[in-house]
């Protein structure tokens, strides 16, 4: 509408039944806008609000963990098998680790088996993203989604192999 007065716009918006709503303050001259406020503030926070959401999600694909114990049952693994394909399938990293209790810390290869048959089971939706390795009293691994399903890569044929390499 070009350079006017304050008081010509102030008339102007009202007539209209809007808001003169100053946009640039900082030119010069200073840059107004005549516009409905309460829609233009409900944007914007509407805006915020999915942009937040946008980064949450994007923040929800971090490394989850999925904890076992050496003695879990044979339908309780699967079971924790198919809760960590529903993660790989989001997208997300997931750290599988096995929980030693007291005396069982002297058995590792129980751990290892357990970690080995998860990989197996899920040989097709996972890559070792770091072999097993023993943080405390936990032995974990971290199995990241594979981008190609279909496609077999050499790190996921044959998860043995990564095992046999493996700290324990």
């Amino acid at each position: 509408m070009g350079v006017m007065a304050v008081e010509e716009a102030i008339g102007k918006a009202e007539e209209r039944g809007l808001d003169l709503v100053e946009v640039a303050p900082g030119a010069s001259p200073p840059v107004c806008r005549i516009m409905d406020y309460g829609k233009f503030r409900y944007e914007a926070t509407r805006k915020e609000r999915d942009a937040r959401k946008a980064r949450k999600s994007k923040a929800s694909n971090e490394v989850r963990e999925v904890r076992m114990k050496t003695r879990i049952g044979a339908h309780d693994r699967s079971a924790k098998t198919r809760q960590v394909a529903r993660l790989l399938g989001e997208g997300s990293k997931v750290k599988v680790s096995v929980m030693f209790r007291g005396r069982e810390i002297d058995h590792p290869e129980l751990g290892m088996g357990l970690l080995r048959a998860v990989a197996e089971d899920l040989v097709d939706d996972a890559l070792l993203e770091r072999p097993p390795k023993f943080e405390g009293r936990f032995l974990a691994m971290v199995l990241a989604p594979n981008p190609r399903k279909e496609e077999k890569t050499s790190k996921s044929d044959d998860p043995k192999k990564e095992f046999e390499g493996a700290e324990a």
